[in-house]
């Protein structure tokens, strides 16, 4: 494997990844001032009170306050902690997720001759890039400790930025007599992470309505040592048809830790759409709701969608708070096991923290990914890990750099408030039935 590596996307960092890098612990750090624990469990923990340093907190469009802290984990990188949304009218911040991070990216290449895991096994973390003031208008940039640095004499990266950035319409609605509108803006989270020639941009967003953003874009170049697909899976690239560019797949998982309303025993419900057409008729459509008691692997066929419900608090309107998972669009990567479906629920163990090549020890019988970590247990702490795939055919546009490519999800709220927390005075009669 590493003569592999010396001929694929991952040569640009091989002479820099060290044996600090490759070993199966997981340091944490949050920042300059702060050492790194043994266990990310731990670190946690201790992110619940953070200081000053390590909080992030931005009052957004209507009111609307984000709270939440973060640290840095020697392998999974940024990691944010204890998010929480306070809409204007609540009386105080609700808890959404206890913890939130990227759980894998993984790499085959189409030929066969290759494949990785960046996080666990190409030095991810460690790839974490300065960022310029330019790329953070209007934000902070926080430093941040890297664990495991490849140069232990400056681990320290100002690589996180905390901004905010417009989205354009929050919402529109003319009444005929007065038009109601507003333009948004997020919270945005992100840094920049080298693995060999690519760049990923991890970004986490979140808006003034509750709704959450995850994404990862690609970028960089591509790797000079890949013009050599001769085996017809490639796309020339370059004058002629002389250079052909490998191409792979990016299997991006996201890792999260749901605790709505400050518990972690939540529901999980998926609900399923089938429309039925007759002759001479306007077709129908029905749903059904379906609990899912027990661990789960899904693929979002169809009309399927899943929502986490909290068990401790529900809204003004007496209905419980959740939170809706709505994929992006999706690859979906056929070649291992762990890849081939969309979204895992499953429970809770502090072992589990990566969606391949895990690499904690978590017993004799317990696999390194994900899909056997499905073998019928009780949901009673439910986390969920969101697969979504980018088979990457590369193009020349892609030459150089290369345009971000974005995969990700969004998390929608679900009765989180009575109505939209963004409504204006003038509108805030106007829950349930209305009559002129």
């Amino acid at each position: 494997m590493r003569e592999r590596r010396l001929r694929r996307a991952r040569t640009r960092f091989a002479a820099a990844l060290g044996a600090s890098a490759l070993i199966g612990s997981v340091a944490v750090a949050a920042g300059p001032a702060q050492a790194a624990p043994q266990a990310p469990a731990k670190s946690a923990a201790a992110a619940a009170d953070c200081s000053a340093a390590y909080k992030i907190q931005e009052t957004l469009d209507g009111g609307t306050v984000w709270r939440m802290c973060w640290h840095y984990e020697s392998k999974a990188g940024l990691v944010l902690d204890n998010i929480s949304y306070q809409p204007k009218g609540e009386a105080r911040p609700i808890k959404v997720l206890t913890s939130a991070k990227i759980g894998q990216i993984h790499v085959p290449y189409d030929d066969g001759k290759a494949e990785y895991d960046d996080l666990t096994g190409q030095g991810f973390a460690q790839g974490l890039q300065q960022l310029a003031p330019a790329e953070c208008p209007g934000g902070t940039i926080k430093t941040v400790r890297v664990p495991d640095a490849w140069d232990p004499d400056h681990p320290d990266v100002k690589g996180l930025c905390a901004t905010t950035r417009s989205r354009g319409h929050a919402y529109r609605m003319d009444d005929g007599q007065k038009l109601y509108q507003a333009q948004g803006k997020d919270l945005l989270v992100y840094t920049v992470n080298q693995v060999g020639w690519y760049e990923y941009i991890t970004e986490w967003r979140f808006a003034g309505d509750g709704m959450m953003s995850m994404q990862v874009g690609a970028t960089g170049t591509l790797s000079p040592m890949d013009y050599d697909a001769g085996d017809g899976r490639g796309w020339p690239i370059g004058k002629g048809a002389k250079d052909y560019a490998t191409s792979h797949a990016h299997n991006v998982f996201w890792r999260l830790n749901f605790g709505l309303d400050g518990s972690p025993g939540a529901k999980v419900e998926q609900y399923d759409s089938k429309t039925t057409a007759a002759a001479g008729r306007i077709p129908t459509t029905k749903t059904t709701r379906t609990k899912v008691t027990k661990e789960l692997a899904g693929d979002a066929v169809g009309s399927r969608w899943w929502r986490v419900v909290s068990t401790a608090g529900k809204n003004k309107d007496g209905h419980p708070r959740s939170y809706e998972i709505v994929p992006g669009h999706t690859t979906k990567y056929q070649g291992r096991s762990f890849t081939k479906h969309d979204v895992y629920f499953t429970q809770y163990n502090k072992c589990e923290q990566f969606a391949s090549n895990n690499l904690a020890n978590c017993g004799a019988r317990a696999g390194k990914s994900v899909d056997t970590w499905v073998n019928g247990q009780t949901l009673t702490h439910p986390v969920v890990w969101v697969n979504i795939g980018f088979h990457h055919i590369a193009r020349d546009e892609d030459q150089e750099p290369m345009p971000l490519h974005w995969q990700g999800f969004q998390l929608a709220p679900r009765d989180v408030t009575a109505m939209n927390p963004l409504t204006p005075p003038a509108l805030a009669g106007h829950n349930g039935h209305t009559e002129e």
